[in-house]
Formats: structure tokens, C-alpha cells, sequence
């Protein structure tokens, strides 16, 4: 059960705040966290090693330089998702099915949804393309909440998360 947390913002986005956010879901992740601080954006995520326990699937997670992603789930059909994938000349450094995740969305873009079995929450950076995937499992076993308004989009987890944002009243 990984914790996921995030800042996209039109404005600086100070460092101390994700860590503060993502402090609140200790409990979701004990194996790991990391951050990841890009322009306008921030990723937070806490982290329980299930399908590989090594350091290869510390997220925040970058993917071939082009993606990153915060990701709390799991993709059931993995193996086979990275078989289809490295016949389609994709290569990894895990055995992650985070990694099967965004090469899975460079290969299929959006449509990837349809090839996964499994629960999932993530949030997906094309750095590219300068744009945000973000995604739940179609029935919302994996928990995804957030906060939007004119200049901000915050996302977690769990609401306690979002709450510790000093904007959210």
C-alpha cells in the first residue's frame, strides 16, 4: 500500500511543504520515500516494497528521461505488459511494474489504461510534452484525491494529506 502525494502549481513551490505532506501517510509506505522537484511541480511518495524490493523502484520514478511518475498500486499483468514491450524494443532497469507503467504509456499513450489489470492511482509528467497523465483504477480500489483551484492542483492519497497543505483551510 504506497502513499502518493503532489503539488502542480503556477507559482514557486516551496520544498518543505510535500515533506510535511507526505509525513502524514508514514503508515502507507515505511520501506522508502522520495521527492521529486520539478518547475512547477512537486512529487511525494512513501513507499511499500512489494514487486521488486530493490532500490530500482524508488520512486518518484524518471523513465527514459522523459517521464516521471508517483505511483500507488499494482499492475497484475506486468510480466506480460514488459513482454509485449521489449518485443517492441523497450528496455528496463527494474523489475517494476512502475517502470511497465510509463513505457506502457509511451507506447500506447492514454490507451495504455486498457491494457492494464489491476488497482492503481499514479500521476504521470511528460516532460516532453510538458503535461500531466493522471489516472485511478476503474473502481477506485487505489484512493486518489485532490484539491484544484485557479492556481493550484494538489493531490494524495489520503485527504489528511491535502490538509496539511498551509493553503487548505
Amino acid at each position: 500500500m504506497c502513499g502518493i502525494s503532489g503539488i502542480i502549481s503556477k507559482n514557486k513551490i516551496e520544498k518543505n511543504i510535500i515533506e510535511t505532506m507526505t509525513d502524514k501517510i508514514i503508515h502507507r509506505g515505511p520501506d522508502g520515500f522520495g521527492y521529486y522537484y520539478g518547475q512547477n511541480f512537486v512529487f511525494g511518495h512513501r513507499r511499500l516494497s512489494i514487486v521488486d524490493l530493490s532500490e530500482a523502484g524508488h520512486q518518484p520514478m524518471q523513465y527514459q528521461d522523459r517521464y516521471i511518475i508517483t505511483f500507488n498500486g499494482e499492475i497484475y499483468n506486468h510480466f506480460e505488459l514488459r513482454i509485449k514491450l521489449e518485443e517492441n524494443g523497450y528496455k528496463f532497469q527494474s523489475h517494476t511494474d512502475t517502470e511497465v507503467i510509463m513505457a506502457s504509456y509511451d507506447f500506447w499513450g492514454v490507451e495504455c489504461l486498457k491494457q492494464f489489470n489491476g488497482m492503481w492511482a499514479f500521476v504521470i509528467y511528460d516532460i516532453q510534452e510538458d503535461k500531466y497523465f493522471i489516472s485511478r483504477d476503474r473502481f477506485g480500489k487505489k484512493p486518489f484525491y485532490y484539491y484544484k483551484d485557479e492556481d493550484d492542483f494538489i493531490f494524495a492519497s489520503e485527504i489528511k494529506v491535502i490538509l496539511a497543505h498551509p493553503k487548505i483551510k
